[in-house]
């Protein structure tokens, strides 16, 4: 079966990356080794990061955590740990394996944000991966009542189709899964069809004021064009990591953390401009 790519979901510009551009992934076991690293250290009493130096949650702020393509819940554990241990209270999306279509995902995903959000009594900041930063950013689009901030790593918000080869095939695989009669997994229509274009238009929308949005990107990126990773007048962070080493490197969920709490600074700041007075 032969898909192409519509090409407003790689427009211009943008290319996948090189069938030997998946050797930049590779770099996950060292980044793993450093995280194991950086544990140990602080167990003997080297602590390497000095939380202080950003604004700590008061009461355990909400995060959802959303893994990528093919991923699960389990792919962003480090991750939580870390944000559990800076005070955020951590949720999950509740996605063993991101196979599903895309606005399917995003309907589920809003209905746990309206469960989290009535819970805590807050609106919800999102940390998503690849694919789960994508669905943050429309969902932040779709709710803001419900997303106060998005941190998108590796999500190829510009050009979803600038993806490896690898990733082509897997949603060949997928589509022809989805076709045979098995449920719960992307079809054509989620791919390329009028699915995927609701899916990208409410992508490409603008993030509503109030909320607060950030993509951090890599050139070590194997598995997608980094340049369609962020918006050229958005706030975007530049790391050192393979794709799948955004959720593990330490020196990035360092900056993960120090993002979240500009987010939180900026929107009480805020908050605080809209209380005064006028006149």
């Amino acid at each position: 079966m032969n898909t192409p790519t519509p090409s407003y979901l790689c427009p211009p510009g943008y290319a996948p990356p090189r069938a030997s551009a998946l050797r930049r992934e590779l770099r996950v076991g060292p980044e793993f080794g450093r995280y194991v690293a950086h544990q140990v250290g602080q167990r003997v009493g080297h602590r390497v990061v000095d939380d202080t130096a950003v604004p700590q949650p008061e009461g355990g702020e909400p995060v959802l955590m959303v893994p990528g393509f093919m991923a699960g819940d389990y792919t962003l554990g480090l991750l939580g740990k870390r944000l559990r241990t800076a005070g955020y209270r951590t949720y999950r999306a509740h996605i063993p394996a991101n196979i599903s279509c895309v606005m399917a995902n995003a309907a589920r995903l809003e209905r746990r944000l309206e469960t989290i959000a009535d819970r805590r009594g807050s609106r919800v900041r999102i940390v998503g991966h690849s694919l789960g930063g994508l669905l943050g950013r429309g969902l932040a689009v779709r709710r803001p009542d419900l997303v106060s901030g998005v941190i998108s790593l590796g999500s190829p918000i510009s050009a979803p189709g600038a993806h490896h080869p690898l990733l082509a095939a897997s949603l060949l695989v997928l589509m022809q899964l989805s076709k045979a009669g098995v449920p719960g997994v992307m079809s054509r229509e989620c791919v390329t069809g009028a699915c995927a274009q609701q899916s990208f238009d409410e992508l490409r929308s603008p993030v509503p004021d109030d909320v607060e949005f950030t993509a951090f990107w890599s050139l070590r990126d194997g598995i997608v064009d980094p340049h369609s990773c962020y918006e050229a007048d958005g706030d975007a962070i530049e790391v050192r990591a393979s794709h799948c080493g955004m959720v593990i490197d330490p020196a990035v969920l360092e900056k993960i953390v120090a993002t979240l709490g500009r987010h939180r600074a900026a929107a009480g700041a805020a908050s605080a401009l809209t209380a005064l007075p006028a006149g």
